[in-house]
């Protein structure tokens, strides 16, 4: 697998996320971006892709979070799973309990993190994380790539995909940092907005620009 050129490669393991040993590429976007569908395209290229979503799924499945989601909000708890329909519910209109949650899963991601990029055996990871900025995980990777679209085309694009109200949508996009401002502190952009084909290439342009020749 090819490696990082070394002038991206801008952290120590002591300033990098989970203090991993290996550069880290953060992927981030808006919901409604495309980010998954380059994440989705990334893989297929063989490329090695840890994915937060996946990471925090499969917390949310052990045994012990449940009891502890069950401890919290023991209405979001059906036939010992989560339903995390209600959960989002309950969060939504609680932030004391959604930070208590928050709290409880982020301080098991470092784990789970570490243990993927071990399954991985690459010399680097690209980091599919949507809440990069708003956690404030930007100072801790190598590079950050942003896949954007304009918030125009972010509200379009839900409302067709979830038949959502445009109340529910300005409040989904109220809460994350607007798409515009995390473009301009990007170190890279994939612009995906209009064909994702076109978004594609951009993609393969940049890791064509990262990466060492083999």
């Amino acid at each position: 697998m090819k490696e990082l050129k070394k002038e991206f490669i801008t952290k120590s393991s002591e300033s990098r996320l989970h203090n991993l040993e290996i550069p880290v590429i953060a992927l981030t976007g808006g919901i409604a971006t495309g980010k998954s569908t380059i994440s989705e395209y990334l893989v297929e290229l063989g490329l090695p892709i840890i994915c937060a979503d996946k990471l925090v799924k499969e917390i949310y499945g052990l045994k012990e979070t449940k009891e502890f989601i069950s401890s919290v909000a023991p209405e979001s708890i059906e036939n010992d799973q989560v339903n995390f329909k209600t959960l989002r519910s309950l969060v939504f209109n609680d932030s004391k309990l959604k930070t208590k949650i928050e709290n409880y899963i982020y301080s098991l991601l470092p784990h789970f993190f570490k243990k993927k990029s071990e399954e991985l055996k690459a010399p680097y990871v690209i980091y599919d994380v949507p809440l990069l900025y708003e956690k404030n995980l930007d100072q801790l990777v190598d590079q950050v790539i942003c896949v954007y679209a304009s918030q125009e085309i972010q509200h379009e694009r839900v409302a067709k995909r979830d038949k959502s109200s445009s109340e529910i949508i300005n409040k989904i996009l109220a809460s994350q940092l607007p798409i515009d401002s995390k473009k301009e502190r990007a170190d890279f952009v994939i612009d995906n907005s209009e064909d994702i084909s076109k978004a594609k290439v951009e993609a393969l342009n940049i890791f064509n620009i990262l990466l060492k020749e083999s």
